[in-house]
């Protein structure tokens, strides 16, 4: 095996042992050398030289970039998910006719479309959905984020909350707990917007937490403003709170003659 070919797999090794023992610092400073090194090789993208080790190389930079993908969920890092993502991409869409097909690719494919539904890109959601192949929407990593969006489309938050106990990857959780503290904050827009109050059951229903105690600890960090009293959650202290917008009528009334008045001299 090529000199540089074997120096960078020992390495790889040293990072999957990093993070097997969960030494993420480690991890990162290995990773960074691990990118280095990849530079090296021109049979990687964009080149796609022909080079003897082709095929071994570009399969270790594969499962580089997808360790990368993971480690960067690990430490809650969304910029750094990007990135590597964006590195990952060449190595499934154009060197598919080189290398095999990863286990991975179709979980870490759902995994971006999860994390763009995460925020709020919708438009690029569906971009990266059109670039699949039919097959793929068939698997359970890819179903699952379209699904995840049609119920977030239809307002169906429930089942939004709910799809958080059957995650079909563990790598899934971290972009899940993001979409639900999303809904519950919409939900809990609506709520203080459409009542004054709502008993403690109520609210845990509609809020879908599974104890009185989960309830209190989301009102205390997320909504301190609300009021906790004879077994009720009371909105109305936030809605007080809230500046009332004054309507300038008077202006919008002397605009509206005024352009009534302009357009009588067009005609």
């Amino acid at each position: 095996m090529d000199p540089k070919l074997t120096e960078v797999a020992q390495m790889f090794a040293r990072f999957k042992a990093a993070y097997s023992r969960n030494d993420l610092d480690a991890c990162v400073t290995l990773l960074s050398q691990l990118k280095v090194h990849l530079t090296k090789f021109p049979s990687l993208p964009p080149l796609f030289q022909q080079t003897p080790n082709a095929v071994e190389e570009l399969k270790l930079a594969r499962d580089i970039y997808e360790h990368a993908v993971v480690l960067s969920v690990k430490l809650e890092d969304q910029d750094a998910f990007e990135r590597d993502f964006c590195q990952l991409k060449p190595y499934y869409m154009d060197a598919c006719g080189i290398i095999p097909p990863s286990p991975e690719e179709y979980p870490i494919l759902g995994l971006n479309l999860l994390r763009l539904l995460v925020q709020n890109r919708i438009a690029e959601f569906h971009t990266e959905l059109e670039l699949l192949p039919v097959k793929a929407l068939e698997h359970p990593c890819i179903k699952h984020a379209v699904e995840l969006e049609q119920s977030f489309m239809e307002g169906a938050y429930n089942r939004v909350l709910s799809a958080r106990q059957a995650v079909p990857h563990e790598t899934y959780v971290y972009f899940m707990d993001l979409l639900a503290k999303t809904v519950r904050d919409e939900i809990a827009g609506c709520s203080e917007k459409g009542y004054d109050s709502l008993s403690i059951s109520d609210a845990k229903q509609m809020l879908m937490f599974s104890s009185d105690q989960e309830l209190h600890q989301y009102i205390t960090e997320e909504h301190p403003e609300w009021e906790i009293k004879n077994g009720c959650v009371f909105f109305q202290k936030a809605k007080e709170s809230q500046p009332c917008k004054e309507i300038p009528s008077l202006q919008l009334i002397n605009q509206t003659l005024s352009y009534a008045r302009e357009l009588e001299r067009i005609v």
